[in-house]
């Protein structure tokens, strides 16, 4: 089996946030593999030991995102491979690059995490499913493989929906992400250190890749970023039930300017 997870480096979880040129500030910052993306790989390489086959870790990224690609060949992943993303602005871009990089692996299972903490967003593994055709379940928190009667095989995912459970099958190949409580991503052991050392790590520039500029123009624009504000004090309404209702929505309206 085929298997392929995307990954990102992002911020570690307890570093602080800082803007500089209107850019968020990388001096000094631990940087890790996206939470969400290590139960992806994880449970790719569970998927590995039980159907066999190759795990490829992905990323798009810097070259300093090697050290992520490192931690995932750690882990057990056979193969690494990273995309470089200079001319990448945003999103979308992203997506369309790793397409077209992904499309010959022709992966069985496609897998990466619900979203990535440093943005927030959770889009470029759905937008790279879109462009190579392939079906997607997200919000993974149980995954097994079974045959669909025809010689194939499907995904039955249990998915997380707001709190509650469904369960979707979907045919192979396809997109699965990952949520918290799909698995408990293992720490890289040291003989795994050491052999990820030995184990293939491509570099891929975009030119390689043949795509006319048209096709990696960013969608959209972050015209600003700012910190949160403050938090401020809160304040206790007086008066009735009706009396403080009603003040909430003159407030919500006038001073926090939730609507007109």
């Amino acid at each position: 089996m085929n298997i392929v997870v995307l990954i990102k480096q992002t911020f570690d979880t307890e570093e602080k946030i800082k803007l500089q040129d209107n850019r968020i500030s990388e001096d000094g910052v631990k940087f890790v593999i996206n939470p969400y993306d290590e139960y992806a790989l994880e449970e790719a390489l569970r998927l590995r030991e039980a159907e066999g086959g190759l795990v490829t870790a992905v990323t798009c990224g810097p070259p300093r995102s090697e050290e992520a690609l490192r931690t995932a060949l750690a882990m057990g992943a056979d193969e690494a491979v990273r995309l470089d993303d200079a001319g990448l602005s945003e999103g979308a871009a992203v997506a369309q690059a790793l397409a077209e990089l992904i499309r010959p692996m022709a992966p069985d299972v496609l897998l990466a995490g619900l979203f990535a903490i440093d943005s927030g967003a959770g889009a470029v593994a759905l937008q790279v499913a879109e462009r190579l055709g392939l079906p997607h379940v997200s919000a993974a928190v149980g995954l097994k493989l079974e045959a669909d009667g025809g010689g194939g095989r499907l995904a039955v995912v249990e998915r997380d929906a707001e709190g509650d459970t469904d369960t979707v099958a979907v045919p192979l190949p396809a997109l699965i992400t990952a949520q918290q409580g799909l698995n408990e991503p293992r720490y890289p052991s040291l003989p795994g250190i050491m052999k990820a050392k030995r184990k293939p790590l491509r570099r891929v520039d975009i030119a390689e890749l043949g795509l006319p500029a048209e096709r990696l123009t960013p969608l959209t624009e972050r015209t600003d970023i700012s910190l949160p504000p403050p938090r401020a004090a809160g304040r206790r309404l007086a008066g009735s039930p009706a009396e403080q209702a009603a003040e909430l929505v003159r407030l919500l309206r006038t001073e926090a300017k939730l609507f007109p």
